[in-house]
């Protein structure tokens, strides 16, 4: 164990350290596995040689923060703390290129499978980026923690996250409170990732900033979205019209990423998806990422993989069943035709009923045949 000592010079006692010395009590418990003894003026540190260094480098920060404001409160140390381990993630960030982000509790966040890097990759190199696949396989959180990343890295000034609101099954209308309150359920999931990659004090900030904005994909009409990170999320609710005003948006010093499943489209039964139309359209434009993800990236409970897999396996027979159908308009010539013979001879039509010719069979009285 290696020990510092560190002088304060010039520095009421009082104003730096805290009633009771709350300030350093603080400041020793965010590093358990040392020790930081108050002395007079004198602050003597004991611990690891990189966790003594760390320590030194807050009380410096803490130091410079007395010089220039005169004080030092408990708000402070922890700003200061948590500044800290920022700059300590980033430089463990900086040795360790899989690693996309740290989340709020130290966890870290990387990609899982092939198909989350092979994403990771396409973002790093493309400014809009399709993710395809279905549910469980990662596409919103390594989204969301790219978007993160890149905000973090002052490589954007902003995060925009939008999904459709689309009716699965409840109307709106019924749900309680006003449209925030409505809406918002829909955008849980993306409040979700978000808090375990934030501090809840920062997203609080960044939230009511509009550095980070979460809103329906209507309040996206009319912008252009510029030095932003853009998620759109469950784009297969999208229509055609809607993608498109979205695609437009894109300003400059953008990345975009639309995410969607093909496998669970809620839009009304003769609406074409939007996320279908514009894979056709733009899938042989240059600079335009597209990452198809399956079942063997779900990252959820094992069993989800295997529901996946069985709607797939599912809809694969639905389709040839399909296939096999006479088609739509054989069906109704073949139904014109019978009514064509029905009209001249109606007894030949397949829904004319047999005329009892007096040879059918009579029910059987079970009496009668003891």
């Amino acid at each position: 164990m290696v020990e510092k000592v560190i002088t304060l010079e010039n520095v009421s006692l009082v104003e730096f350290l805290g009633p009771d010395n709350q300030n350093i009590r603080q400041l020793a418990a965010a590093f358990p596995g040392s020790k930081i003894i108050s002395r007079g003026n004198e602050i003597k540190i004991q611990g690891q040689t990189a966790v003594i260094s760390r320590i030194n480098e807050i009380l410096s920060a803490l130091l410079e923060h007395y010089h220039q404001y005169g004080q030092i409160t408990d708000k402070t140390v922890s700003q200061y703390l948590s500044s800290a381990d920022e700059d300590q993630q980033d430089r463990m960030l900086a040795a360790s290129p899989d690693v996309i982000l740290f989340g709020a509790k130290g966890g870290v966040i990387k990609a899982k499978t092939a198909n989350q890097q092979r994403l990771v990759d396409a973002v790093l190199k493309n400014d809009l980026v399709f993710a395809l696949g279905p549910a469980g396989t990662g596409k919103t959180y390594i989204s969301v923690a790219l978007a993160v990343r890149a905000l973090k890295n002052k490589e954007v000034k902003k995060i925009i996250i939008s999904r459709p609101v689309v009716e699965a099954g409840e109307s709106l209308g019924f749900l309680p409170g006003d449209m925030k309150e409505k809406v918002d359920p829909y955008l849980r999931p993306i409040y979700d990732a978000l808090e375990d990659m934030l501090p809840p004090e920062k997203f609080k900030f960044y939230l009511e900033n509009k550095t980070i904005e979460i809103a329906p994909l209507a309040y996206m009409r009319g912008r252009t979205l510029n030095n932003a990170f853009v998620l759109l999320d469950e784009a297969q609710n999208t229509t055609p019209s809607q993608l498109k005003m979205f695609l437009t948006r894109m300003g400059p010093n953008a990345k975009v990423m639309v995410n969607g499943d093909r496998s669970q489209i809620d839009l009304p039964t003769k609406q074409k998806s939007g996320l279908i139309q514009a894979l056709d359209i733009l899938r042989d434009v240059r600079d335009i990422g597209f990452v198809e993800m399956t079942s063997e990236d779900v990252v959820r409970h094992r069993l989800v993989k295997q529901i996946v897999q069985a709607y797939d396996k599912f809809d694969v027979q639905q389709q040839k069943e399909q296939a096999n159908r006479p088609p739509r308009e054989y069906q109704q010539s073949y139904r014109r035709r019978q009514d064509e013979v029905a009209h001249h001879d109606p007894g030949k039509h397949p829904d004319a009923r047999r005329e009892d010719d007096g040879t059918r069979d009579l029910p059987v009285n079970q009496e009668q045949q003891m």
